[in-house]
């Protein structure tokens, strides 16, 4: 099975942006070459830029406060693991504590180093981190790489309480996901809405079936139609094809 995710708000496209980058950023991290540290540290301006707006902050933690006022009224439920729901509680209040933590704008550590600025200037020119571009650059290149990976993972830190913070609302929100069975006629599918409101949307089905989902959707309808993939055509073409696929509403 594939499964493809599709945020019907603002706040979850945020949030999928920000786990997608954190997991490129520790994928590189964890490696060895001077190429892939450098991938890492693409990654971190992109966070930097990504992750500065004035009221994610705010809206991560309206949010998490929100789910665990969601979560304590569950306690004398007898339905409900007692200790998993502690657990989650207490994440939710160490990323809360974490984000409280952070002072200033996200990511201002990395805008008050000089060095680090240089290299993100230069790497918006195509070629433009060499050596004779930066010859400080390619010396840090050189060190060896566990002293890269510690500079990388202190450069990183402040960052990973918005890291925590956006882990604990995208599971919590895919947790909340029912999931049903449809198809697909002739790759199309269709469903009114009934006006719920959603937050993010899953559609899974079998990769070897070749097809990608175009999806629409607001509180009213829902569209989904599987186009073809992989034909070279400059224009995507509806698969005539019955699909089978799960369909997953998502929402806090």
């Amino acid at each position: 099975m594939i499964c493809f995710e599709f945020p019907v708000t603002e706040r979850t496209r945020a949030l999928l942006r920000l786990e997608q980058l954190y997991q490129r950023l520790a994928f590189f991290t964890e490696r060895d070459e001077p190429f892939e540290h450098h991938a890492a540290l693409l990654v971190l301006f992109e966070l930097m830029e990504t992750a500065s707006r004035a009221d994610l902050k705010t809206d991560l933690l309206q949010e998490l406060e929100r789910q665990k006022q969601v979560l304590e009224q569950l306690r004398s439920n007898p339905a409900i693991d007692e200790g998993t729901l502690e657990s989650v509680l207490d994440d939710i209040e160490q990323s809360s504590a974490g984000l409280l933590g952070l002072t200033g704008k996200f990511g201002q550590h990395l805008r008050e180093n000089e060095w680090l600025m240089a290299i993100k200037q230069r790497a918006g020119i195509p070629g433009g981190t060499c050596q004779f571009d930066l010859p400080s650059y390619f010396l840090w290149q050189q060190k060896p790489a566990e002293e890269r990976r510690e500079d990388l993972l202190r450069w990183s830190g402040p960052l990973m309480p918005t890291a925590q913070a956006s882990t604990i609302l995208l599971k919590l929100l895919r947790d909340s996901g029912k999931t049903h069975h449809y198809l697909a006629r002739n790759g199309a599918f269709q469903q009114m809405s009934g006006g719920k409101i959603v937050q993010l949307v899953r559609v899974g089905f079998d990769e070897t079936l070749n097809v990608l989902p175009e999806l629409s959707a607001n509180k009213y309808m829902l569209n989904i139609r599987f186009v073809c993939a992989g034909t070279g055509e400059a224009r995507a073409r509806q698969s005539e094809d019955d699909i089978e696929f799960e369909l997953t509403y998502c929402k806090f």
